[in-house]
């Protein structure tokens, strides 16, 4: 995972992201998220703290790189 992705998002949304949040920089729905949770289905680790649901700056930040280099190889 590249250090520029993880201080990317460190420095923009802290070190753990709301369902809100993650949803900003997906670009999905907060719902769609809830459900994929739900459903064991969304690629990157959450968890609960209390009645809020949250996924970690550095688990986001590998999902990031690793769609990224997907995306690359099938571009070459």
């Amino acid at each position: 995972m590249t250090l520029l992705t993880r201080a990317f998002i460190l420095e923009r949304f802290g070190v753990r992201l709301t369902m809100a949040q993650l949803a900003t920089l997906l670009s999905m729905s907060e719902g769609t998220i809830r459900n994929q949770v739900s459903a064991e289905t969304f690629p990157i680790p959450t968890y609960k703290e209390g009645a809020s649901r949250y996924a970690p700056y550095d688990a986001v930040a590998e999902y990031l790189d690793k769609m990224s280099e997907e995306a690359r190889r099938k571009a070459a």
